[in-house]
């Protein structure tokens, strides 16, 4: 009988070991805040300083060339928010594994990166296209839906909570897209304030 359950703990460990050597498990809740921090002072810049909140979806040409500079200084900040935020999900993550004695970039991290990057660069490319067509309206709702998408594709190699995270987004996003006038309110809810909630989760859940 003992021998038997020296057996179970033994399998019990060897299925623990191959979970962790196949889901990337060094994710940082602090990084998840720091990105909802950013995200919420992008939209308070954009909001107050660049006087950018669409509420419709479409604008007419006039309207549009009118905005053209407003739009392009909104897009500086969404790029300095995404090098920020990247930049502090690396950094943290990587000194999470280094703790737990694991690299950082592996064959796993490898994986997730691309189950992340296809649906992200199919909405980076959309939002394109919707600028583009002067569909200003969509922008906000379509990234929280891509983005949500990435986080539900990427969760199979990563935690739990993520799959959670990504539903949520896209959820937003829908109603952001119903509700386009609130879009960039959404917006901060989605990447800001969402993102804190969760990221105090997993760092009191995980790395306390």
């Amino acid at each position: 009988m003992k021998e038997e359950k020296d057996y179970i703990k033994d399998i019990s460990e060897i299925r623990s070991m191959m979970e962790r050597s196949s889901k990337f498990l060094s994710l940082s809740g602090l990084a998840g805040v720091m990105a909802g921090v950013y995200a919420l002072a992008g939209a308070f810049i954009a909001y107050k300083v660049f006087d950018f909140n669409p509420d419709a979806i479409m604008y007419c040409a006039e309207e549009s060339v009118s905005s053209t500079a407003s739009l392009t200084n909104v897009i500086y900040v969404a790029l300095a928010i995404l090098i920020l935020a990247l930049s502090t999900v690396v950094f943290l993550s990587g000194r999470n594994a280094g703790r737990k004695g694991e690299k950082l970039w592996n064959q796993t991290t490898r994986r997730l990166m691309t189950d992340m990057a296809v649906p992200l660069a199919a909405g980076g490319i959309l939002i394109l296209i919707l600028i583009s067509k002067g569909m200003i309206g969509l922008i906000a709702p379509v990234s929280l839906i891509f983005y949500g998408l990435a986080l539900f594709n990427a969760s199979k190699l990563t935690l739990e909570e993520v799959r959670v995270l990504g539903i949520i987004q896209v959820v937003l996003g829908l109603a952001g897209a119903c509700f386009v006038e609130y879009g960039l309110l959404i917006w901060a809810l989605g990447f800001g304030a969402v993102n804190i909630i969760y990221g105090i989760y997993m760092h009191y859940k995980y790395e306390r």
